[in-house]
């Protein structure tokens, strides 16, 4: 099979990874082989293949908003049957029986594994996965729209929860990637008035379409004071702002795995007054499998950028360099994609 190999952490730009032929995976007892049809392309990928996150394994294969077909079971897999479409997501497999697991805190467990960095991803033609982690994918959900909901999605919509937005809420986002365009979606679902700052005039673009009624610079201060906010960006320094944003008694949840180092805090300027800094950190199976019922409820639009497989080093790079307007997502198990030219195939929208 073809899969895109990190060989060792270094800048997108120096094109880390590696197309190679490797054999075919097989699954183990409770696991499943999936044949991918497309993966998305998340910041979590960028920073495991520039080394933010630090490797945990050799020739790793990147890659975890997986959409692809059951290609074989290992023994006892007997959730899924051959041919049915499923999704993998970062959470690659909980260990069921630290303290945090029997709570039903699978995201907060003491020896978990995460697809694309404990194991290998779906940046390959073949993956495997628990079956008891894998999501099934509605018929109706074309691949390419629902690759971005596994890791984006569900993120995004643990972020929202975490921030405790709801009817009536004004909620700030700042930064307005991948995960942004869907919690936008499903913040206006949900009853509230969304607020965005980004740098980015593409991003500003799209908020403005997708519903925003403020949408401003980085730094900029929204004209409402917040009850929630969302930070997306992996900039440290865009806490200040968001928490100076905020109303009393207003939270602000980080949703990435990575940030740079947030600089000192003020007291009174930006915690006084009960308001409240919450990390997200991966997500439970509850999470993803809400998701997905909202994605259907919604419905939920994404907006994506395809490339070929052979193109996974020029999709971090757009993503790296904020060229995207939503999401990137590797076109795998398509023959066209395989053939066409990467930067032609980089800017064909889908929602």
């Amino acid at each position: 099979m073809r899969a895109m190999v990190l060989r060792a952490a270094a800048p997108a730009e120096s094109a880390p990874l590696e197309l190679r032929e490797r054999p075919v995976p097989s699954p183990a007892a409770g696991e499943l082989l999936i044949r991918v049809e497309v993966c998305g392309v998340c910041r979590t990928d960028l920073h495991v293949v520039e080394g933010d996150l630090e490797a945990r394994r050799p020739e790793l294969v990147p890659g975890h908003e997986v959409v692809g077909r059951v290609a074989a079971r290992g023994p006892g897999a007997e959730r899924f049957r051959e041919g049915d479409r499923v999704g993998v997501a970062w959470l690659h497999r909980a260990c069921g029986a630290c303290r945090f697991c029997r709570r039903g805190d699978e995201n907060l467990c003491l020896a978990p594994r995460f697809t694309g960095w404990d194991a290998d991803g779906g940046y390959a033609e073949y993956c495997v996965a628990p079956a008891d982690f894998v999501y099934p994918i509605p018929a109706d959900l074309e691949p390419r729209a629902a690759a971005p909901l596994l890791c984006a999605g569900i993120i995004g919509y643990r972020a929202f929860a975490r921030s405790g937005a709801g009817k009536g809420s004004r909620l700030g986002l700042w930064g307005f990637g991948g995960s942004a365009h869907i919690v936008i979606q499903i913040a206006r679902h949900a009853g509230c008035e969304v607020y965005v700052a980004s740098r980015e005039a593409r991003h500003q673009a799209l908020a403005r379409e997708l519903g925003a009624v403020w949408v401003g610079e980085s730094y900029a201060s929204p004209p409402e004071k917040l009850d929630a906010a969302i930070l997306f960006a992996p900039a440290g320094e865009l806490v200040l702002p968001a928490l100076e944003a905020l109303d009393r008694g207003g939270t602000l949840a980080i949703a990435g795995i990575h940030l740079s180092a947030i600089p000192p805090l003020d007291y009174a300027r930006h915690l006084f007054q009960e308001r409240t800094l919450r990390s997200v950190t991966a997500n439970t199976r509850r999470d993803g499998e809400a998701l997905l019922r909202l994605a259907r409820e919604i419905p939920l639009e994404t907006h994506t950028a395809s490339y070929p497989l052979e193109a996974a080093n020029r999709a971090l790079i757009d993503l790296k360099q904020d060229r995207l307007r939503g999401a990137a997502v590797l076109e795998v198990g398509s023959d066209g994609a395989r053939s066409g030219d990467p930067q032609a195939a980089a800017h064909e929208p889908s929602a």
